[in-house]
């Protein structure tokens, strides 16, 4: 089901968290909306749900107008950062709860609860109650609670954070294949930029309350509009150095592993200095010292490099941006 919010601003005291704006979701998709803490991500989301009242706009989901409807009329199913799971109640009836709150049918809440559980891996567990489980495993029952419901429209705020670095790689995975597998409209929250590029379809990146840039996520890596987006979508951050262009002070954007680096001069190379050496496995990143500048590169695995020795850096044109005095892309 398509969402659309149009020019939805909401307000805590004299700070706009989220400042007009406007934005459409398609149905099916999965949209995750990216930014540092406090830019208005999860007051959103939270608007939509109806947690949260607005200031001004509307929010649409499909053709129905729901920013005036109470939150069980909207019919959406959000899952939180900290599970909010009933402590006293067993995975089968943690699941089992947005239905009974509708009077849903005894049997048709089993077979609902049986295939959402199945659906996440959980077939085996329902008998357990939430403080017998891993916190990957309150995830999923988190997640089955949503998708019982089945919902036009899932509501994601940072439900990996909680999980260790390896878990959050296989439940990001895992939740790939279930927004493919289930086809509805998905909106996730996240400050992971791996997460973002892994997710999402598109990616909304926000700051200070309003939506900056939104696009597929290899455009907004490669062609960021600013400064801010070009360093906070990858890992490293995209290279900011000064230069010029036909004379111009600028500021020269560009990627690790567009860094062409070697141990010896080649045509076209200047020379730098390593300072930081990181074995990463299948690659390594260098820290360099380049015209009185910090620069990191990204080599292959096996390349050897020590701190203080000289390497020859080449920037491709094809693969450098310049952004002016504010930030802004120059075209």
């Amino acid at each position: 089901m398509r969402v659309r919010f149009e020019r939805v601003t909401k307000r805590f005291g004299a700070h706009n968290a989220v400042d007009g704006i406007t934005l459409d979701v398609e149905s099916g998709e999965c949209l995750v909306l990216l930014g540092p803490s406090g830019c208005g991500k999860t007051t959103l989301l939270r608007l939509l749900a109806g947690l949260e009242p607005l200031d001004a706009g509307e929010i649409w989901i499909g053709d129905r107008r729901v920013d005036q409807l109470e939150p069980a009329r909207r019919d959406v199913a959000m899952v939180f950062q900290n599970y909010a799971l009933y402590p006293h109640l067993s995975v089968f009836d943690n699941i089992a709860f947005p239905l009974r709150t509708r009077h849903v049918e005894a049997g048709e809440i089993d077979r609902r609860v049986r295939e959402a559980a199945a659906r996440v891996g959980l077939p085996d567990l329902l008998a357990r109650r939430p403080a017998q489980l891993s916190g990957g495993q309150q995830q999923r029952v988190a997640l089955a609670r949503a998708i019982v419901r089945n919902p036009t429209v899932y509501l994601m705020d940072e439900p990996l954070s909680n999980l260790d670095a390896q878990l959050r790689l296989q439940t990001r995975t895992e939740l790939k294949r279930l927004h493919r597998e289930l086809g509805t409209t998905m909106i996730y929250v996240t400050h992971d930029q791996s997460e973002a590029m892994t997710l999402g379809g598109r990616i909304a990146v926000m700051q200070r309350g309003v939506v900056v840039q939104i696009g597929p996520p290899l455009d907004l890596y490669r062609q960021p509009v600013n400064t801010f987006v070009g360093t906070f979508l990858g890992s490293p951050p995209m290279n900011l150095i000064e230069g010029s262009r036909h004379g111009t002070a600028v500021t020269i954007g560009v990627r690790a592993e567009d860094v062409a680096v070697s141990a010896s001069p080649a045509a076209g190379s200047d020379e730098a200095r390593v300072l930081v050496v990181e074995p990463m496995g299948s690659e390594t990143l260098l820290t360099l010292e380049y015209r009185s500048q910090r620069l990191v590169a990204r080599v292959a695995g096996d390349a050897r490099y020590e701190p203080g020795q000289s390497a020859w850096i080449a920037l491709p044109p094809d693969r450098v941006l310049a952004f002016n005095a504010d930030g802004t892309r120059i075209e």
